[in-house]
């Protein structure tokens, strides 16, 4: 029987709206992990005491 490759594809980087994904390099043991980025969501907009009436 034939065993499994030692080594993993290079996925290319995962693009969406609100998000990034990549490929992490392999650790000693050969586990291939992924990194997500996010992007905001919203603007946030510091806060500002109201005048009095």
């Amino acid at each position: 029987m034939s065993e499994q490759a030692k080594s993993r594809p290079k996925v290319p980087d995962g693009h969406s709206r609100f998000i990034v994904t990549r490929q992490k390099q392999p650790n000693e043991k050969g586990y291939v992990g992924y990194d997500v980025l996010w992007d905001k969501f919203q603007k946030e907009v510091p806060y500002e005491t109201p005048k009095r009436p």
